[in-house]
């Protein structure tokens, strides 16, 4: 038991020195490690599903299932190409055809593998190859959109890829010491070892080291500010006025806290505020998709989805919950915090025609005079 707790919290120190590396290396290398570990996750699930099923005779199978994951990964990631990189694709007329039609060429690709898995069907593996068919799309949902919601969160700042990722580290990390020192109640049966006493632990725990880290984070531009792509200098730049989230500001401290405190206002972030709903949820529901990944393993008898990380299992075995926080990110902001952005809109009226750039001027002009936005005198 010892011995296991050693191998685990050595490794979990060498992830963490790992990850902050690439943090220092910048947005493009948090994008391509994001990249890398959709890929490991996706073929660590559909390998359990060769052997499982031991579909390996199905004739196209293993290949048409990679062929899905290229065709996903350029829909998704040319929607981000459009969206985020428009200027850069104004300048190139090749992109241009690509990005214009991309939607159509995205659903041409997926058709062809779908021709493909009907022309290879065989008539003694019907069933199975429809079993494989649904297990890698299903696949496909869990990794490659999941994946492309945690880099959306990303554009939309770094603290808000790192808070979230932090947070369920941090859970997972409290939650096994508190378990493995004063465990003692059963939590979950798809889990055995996962105990009340963790669980709590973990939560409080977790509340405190977003809060914590949220004000660390929110005092820096790096952090805070929207990633965007400057093609100028061709380099991703978190340059920005903060936005008023990461503004000190002064808040009144409730009635009932005064007297045990003793303070009547407390200074801190905005974003301080939202990182208790992210490290909330990180707690209390991020651990299901834990609970999930443990259920979906019992059912197929397999005790870690690889052995690719010693005392750790697979790389989807350390992303489980990752997967169901970068969805709850992302609706979180969307939902609460995302305003409209007149850089972005910017962008995507620079790569207008230009006389769809003067209607869209003769427009505005005239919705500002009616307003009285503009001054008479303007008029005409």
């Amino acid at each position: 038991r010892w011995k296991n707790w050693w191998i685990r919290g050595i490794l979990s120190l060498a992830m963490i020195s790992g990850f902050f590396l690439i943090i220092y290396l910048g947005s493009f290398m948090l994008m391509l490690l994001v990249l890398s570990i959709q890929v490991k996750c996706y073929h660590e699930i559909i390998t359990i599903g060769y052997r499982v099923y031991h579909s390996y005779d199905l004739p196209w199978f293993r290949s048409l299932s990679w062929y899905f994951l290229l065709c996903v990964n350029y829909f998704f990631y040319g929607e981000t190409v459009a969206d985020y990189f428009a200027t850069f694709v104004q300048r190139r007329e090749q992109l241009q055809f690509l990005i214009r039609y991309h939607r159509f060429i995205s659903f041409a690709l997926y058709l062809t593998g779908f021709c493909m898995f009907v022309l290879s069907l065989v008539k003694k593996h019907y069933r199975l190859q429809f079993y494989m068919f649904a297990w890698t799309h299903v696949t496909l949902l869990i990794t490659v959109t999941q994946s492309h919601l945690v880099i959306q969160n990303l554009f939309e700042g770094m603290i808000w890829f790192l808070v979230p990722i932090s947070s369920v580290i941090c859970n997972d990390i409290t939650a096994y010491i508190f378990g493995f020192f004063f465990g003692r109640t059963p939590l979950i049966k798809l889990s055995p070892k996962k105990t009340w006493e963790g669980f709590i632990g973990g939560f409080f725990s977790t509340v405190v080291f977003g809060f914590i880290f949220s004000y660390f984070l929110a005092q820096h531009q790096y952090f805070v500010c929207p990633v965007e792509y400057n093609s100028e200098t061709n380099r991703f730049v978190t340059e920005c006025e903060p936005s008023e989230l990461f503004q000190m500001k002064k808040y009144s401290v409730p009635p009932l806290l005064q007297a045990v405190l003793g303070w009547e206002t407390v200074n801190m972030y905005p974003f301080q505020m939202h990182s208790f709903a992210l490290s909330t949820f990180a707690s209390l529901i991020g651990p299901f998709g834990g609970f999930f990944a443990s259920g979906f393993k019992r059912a197929f008898k397999i005790k870690d989805f690889a052995d690719t990380i010693p005392g750790h299992g697979g790389i989807m075995d350390r992303f489980d919950c990752q997967y169901l926080m970068a969805t709850f990110v992302h609706v979180y902001i969307t939902s609460f915090i995302r305003g409209p952005n007149p850089s972005k809109l910017l962008k995507q009226l620079l790569i207008l025609q230009p006389e769809q750039q003067l209607s869209v001027y003769k427009t505005l002009k005239s919705h500002l005079v009616e307003k009285g936005i503009l001054q008479p005198s303007l008029r005409g």
